[in-house]
């Protein structure tokens, strides 16, 4: 008798051995071999779907013919198809009808219905979002609802939400089905080009030609602000204080924010009006008096008492 064939009788004897220790239940013969194999296909199972999504993640990254939304979209899909196919061998290993699973069917319908209702609205929600295209890793997205706002950039779209890194670097978390029902600005959807206006008053006795000119120049000193297209400024209204204007500018990062392009273009227009003597107007009202006889007798009185 050959060593295989040995270890093959050992084997079985073992298994009959463990067989003999148990109960029944009704029909059903539940023995300690049962639990060691539904152990053993379990741990399998496991393993079987961590090593082989690991490895097929792995094969779709290194496509270079595809961008970062099919790679994100594949390697999700592939993920589900393979614990789907563990999961279904593992059944059929450990010796349960797949037909009889029907009947509880129903009540795993209701589980959907009442408890994972979020859980598989935002798994859809997710898949929806790479399969369109709408939002991607890599975008530059702003979005406000009832909790406030956030901006940054697209870090990941996972199963349950996608991962928002801000300026601070905060990564925020954003569960897959607000995206699908909230308005979202998406900052990179068709163009990396972003403009932006920065008003400034200047007072009514300004040259207007001369403050245009010093805005647009300074404008361009700001890195950056881009030259295509260059950059402009519009007279927007005359307000109470002095003359109100708007400068537009371009960027094309605007992962890497808006407020400080913002603060940098209001430096450079000051330095330069402030060198070339536009005044930038601080903010007054006139106050006309009407009743001046009632006020003269007040202070004459005020004046009688000797309040000046």
């Amino acid at each position: 008798m050959t060593n295989w064939s040995k270890l093959r009788r050992t084997i079985a004897d073992w298994a009959t051995s463990l067989d003999d220790i148990g109960i029944d239940v009704g029909r059903t013969h539940i023995s300690l071999f049962n639990a060691v194999w539904m152990i053993f296909v379990v741990i399998a199972v496991l393993v079987f779907g961590r090593v082989v999504s690991r490895v097929g993640r792995r094969m779709v990254r290194s496509m270079k013919g595809l961008d970062g939304t099919q790679r994100a979209l594949g390697e999700k899909l592939l993920t589900v198809t393979v614990w789907t196919i563990a999961v279904l061998v593992g059944i059929d290993a450990v010796g349960i009808n797949l037909t009889t699973l029907t009947v509880f069917s129903g009540a795993f319908g209701l589980a959907v219905g009442f408890g994972l209702q979020k859980t598989f609205g935002n798994l859809i929600a997710g898949v929806i979002l790479l399969m369109d295209r709408s939002i991607k890793p890599g975008d530059v997205i702003a979005l406000t609802d009832t909790k406030g706002s956030t901006f940054g950039v697209v870090h990941r779209i996972g199963v349950r939400a996608i991962s928002v890194t801000t300026r601070d670097n905060r990564e925020i978390l954003i569960p897959n089905e607000i995206l699908m029902t909230t308005q979202v600005e998406n900052w990179s959807y068709s163009s990396r080009l972003v403009g932006i206006t920065v008003p400034i008053n200047i007072s009514y006795g300004s040259d207007i030609a001369l403050a245009e000119k010093l805005l647009i120049d300074a404008s361009r000193t700001v890195p950056r602000v881009l030259a295509d297209p260059e950059p402009s400024v519009l007279l927007h209204a005359f307000g109470q204080s002095g003359i109100e204007m708007l400068i537009y500018v371009s960027i094309e990062d605007p992962e890497n924010g808006v407020a400080n392009v913002q603060s940098d273009v209001l430096k450079a227009a000051w330095h330069s009006l402030k060198a070339h003597g536009v005044e930038i107007p601080l903010p007054q009202s006139d106050v006309a008096l009407r009743d001046s006889d009632g006020l003269r007798k007040l202070a004459e009185a005020l004046a009688g008492r000797g309040i000046n």
